[in-house]
C-alpha cells in the first residue's frame, strides 16, 4: 500500500494510502510527516510497549507511503500466510538470541544501496521488545553510523494520539551526546504502557557491541 516517490527540494515525499489515513483518524490518530532527508536511513520507533504499536505503525507506514523495512523476530515469519504477508510489508527476520549477527549484514546491504542510489530505510524498535527493559540495544546506532546515513526519530505518542516523524539527526559517534539529543526529542512522549518504556540509554556489553562492528 506504499505509494510513489515524488521529487521535493531537500526532501523525499511519497503518495500514501487514504484508506490507512482514514482508519487512523477513526481511532483518533494523526500522523505528522514532512518527508525524508535522504534515500537511505534508519528509523527509530519509540516507545514500544504494546502489540497495538504494530497496528498503529503499519497503518502509519501505509498512510505516509514510505516503503520502510523493519526487523521482527524470526519465529513470526514461520507462521503460514502471516509470515508471507509480513515479508510483503517489508519485514526482515531477526534471530533475537543473536541480534548482533544481522547488523554487519544490514550495514553492508545499506552501504550497497547508498552506492547504487537505491532507496532503503530500515525501521527499528531499539528496545527490542514491548516488555520493560533497562535501556536500548545498539543495532540502529551501529548501522546508521557505519554507513553514514541519517536517523529518523519516530514517536508513537498515545497521550496525544500522534505518530510524529519530523525529527532527523546525523550521528557524531559520541554516544552520550547523540543519545542526549535523541532523549530531548522523545521527552514527553507517552507509550500505551508508560511504565514499560525503556530509558534512552544503551545497555549492551562491550563484547556485544564489538560483534556489531563491520570489518
Amino acid at each position: 500500500m506504499s505509494g510513489e516517490q515524488t521529487a521535493t527540494p531537500g526532501l523525499l515525499r511519497f503518495r500514501g494510502s487514504r484508506i490507512a489515513t482514514a482508519l487512523l483518524r477513526l481511532g483518533g490518530w494523526r500522523v505528522h510527516f514532512d518527508g525524508l532527508p535522504a534515500a537511505q536511513g534508519v528509523m527509530v520507533i519509540y516507545p514500544h510497549t504494546s502489540n497495538w504499536d504494530f497496528v498503529v505503525g503499519i497503518l502509519a507506514k501505509w498512510a505516509i507511503g514510505v516503503p520502510l523495512h523493519f526487523w521482527s523476530k524470526d519465529s513470526l515469519f514461520r507462521v503460514p500466510v502471516f509470515g508471507r504477508w509480513l515479508r510483503a510489508c517489508g519485514g526482515v527476520p531477526v534471530d533475537r538470541s543473536h541480534p548482533q549477527g544481522i547488523v554487519p549484514e544490514m550495514a553492508s546491504h545499506m552501504r550497497d544501496c547508498k552506492s547504487a542510489g537505491a532507496f532503503y530505510w530500515l525501521a527499528i524498535t531499539p528496545e527490542g521488545t514491548r516488555s520493560a527493559r533497562p535501556g536500548w540495544r545498539t543495532g540502529f546506532y551501529r548501522v546508521a553510523f557505519q554507513v553514514g546515513v541519517p536517523v529518523g526519530l519516530a514517536s508513537f505518542d498515545y497521550g496525544r494520539r500522534e505518530v510524529r516523524i519530523t525529527d532527523f539527526i546525523t550521528l557524531t559517534g559520541d554516544e552520550s551526546a547523540d543519545l542526549a539529543r535523541i532523549a530531548a526529542v522523545y521527552a514527553g512522549v507517552r507509550g500505551m504502557r508508560p511504565s514499560q518504556a525503556a530509558p534512552v540509554r544503551f545497555v549492551e556489553t562491550a563484547e556485544a557491541r564489538s560483534d556489531t562492528i563491520v570489518r
